[in-house]
């Protein structure tokens, strides 16, 4: 008999999950849980998540509590007698009481290699802080902040090309890739979970707007890693001067050049061949670039309707 599973899930990471779990003929899914609709677009209209898209072209039913712990909402989903809860990329901290609820508790997709980086941003903080290799971690939920036992878990390489948004697009096809064998193996009784290594955690708090900001007196390659890390959200930006005023230039690509020097945020260089940014050690060029208000654009594109001379001071 399939496993009855309900699903858990807002963001496009959760999406390729969900599609193996829809392929598989091992499961039942008697419904899908995800965020409620925001704002968003132009004009601010309310949007369905990435899950719910799919969930609703798969003709499931799809629930979307304010609060996935309010006692109405966990005996919807006690009715409905799930064998597995499986979570990704959900955006709440579900609680015991609801983990309780299914034969086999729940099962997580974290984009991390636990037990580093617990939380919302695994995937930005890795690149920012320079790591060579990330993965995904299939574990069984407990009620702290992905502190459950370890099921399964496979590494990536980071690789310099990489930003958030192809480093996730790869982990969100090895969590799927995942998932399917860690759930029938669990389930079976073939995996045993295995505890995290407290003393080895460590954490990936919320990303905010201002975390892209640059600082020109940071070396290049920490600035290069912020610029991959917020790629495309909330973008690593800096400001140009513009008649008297500063105007918002967010740095879509660049890349590090470790022997070029000046002082911190000076131009060193402005042609076709890039925007060179002298840092606190090194440079940054820069290769795509997108001003407030407008779209990414080349260097050359910029240079042809702005004047910006090596000695001019950005930040």
């Amino acid at each position: 008999m399939p496993l009855r599973i309900v699903f858990m899930g807002t963001a496009e990471l959760a999406c390729a999950s969900l599609k193996a779990l829809l392929k598989s003929p091992d499961f039942e899914i008697p419904g899908v849980v995800t965020q409620p609709d925001r704002p968003g677009g132009r004009g601010l209209k309310l949007q369905p998540s990435p899950v719910k898209t799919i969930a609703a072209g798969a003709g499931l039913p799809v629930w979307q509590p304010g609060r996935a712990s309010h006692p109405d909402f966990l005996a919807q989903l006690a009715a409905v007698r799930p064998d597995v809860l499986v979570v990704a990329a959900y955006g709440q901290i579900l609680p015991q009481s609801m983990l309780d609820l299914p034969r086999f508790g729940g099962v997580n997709v974290h984009a991390s290699l636990l037990p580093k980086y617990r939380g919302a941003a695994p995937i930005q903080w890795a690149i920012l802080n320079g790591e060579a290799e990330t993965g995904v971690t299939i574990m069984k939920m407990a009620a702290g902040l992905d502190t459950g036992d370890i099921l399964s878990r496979q590494s990536v390489p980071i690789f310099p090309e990489d930003n958030s948004a192809t480093l996730r697009e790869r982990l969100a096809v090895l969590g799927a890739e995942l998932l399917v064998p860690t759930i029938l193996g669990y389930t079976s009784g073939g995996i045993t979970p295995q505890p995290q290594d407290e003393s080895a955690a460590s954490y990936a708090p919320k990303i905010t707007r201002e975390d892209g900001r640059l600082d020109w007196t940071r070396p290049a390659r920490t600035l290069w890693n912020q610029v991959r890390a917020f790629t495309p959200w909330p973008g690593a930006f800096t400001s140009l001067p513009e008649n008297s005023a500063r105007r918002r230039l967010k740095i879509c690509r660049a890349a590090v050049e470790e022997h070029r020097s000046g002082p911190p945020g000076e131009i060193l260089q402005a042609d076709k061949t890039g925007l060179v940014v002298a840092c606190g050690q090194g440079a940054l060029r820069i290769h795509e670039l997108q001003l407030e208000g407008g779209r990414k654009m080349t260097v050359a594109e910029l240079l042809a309707g702005h004047s910006l001379q090596p000695g001019t001071k950005i930040g």
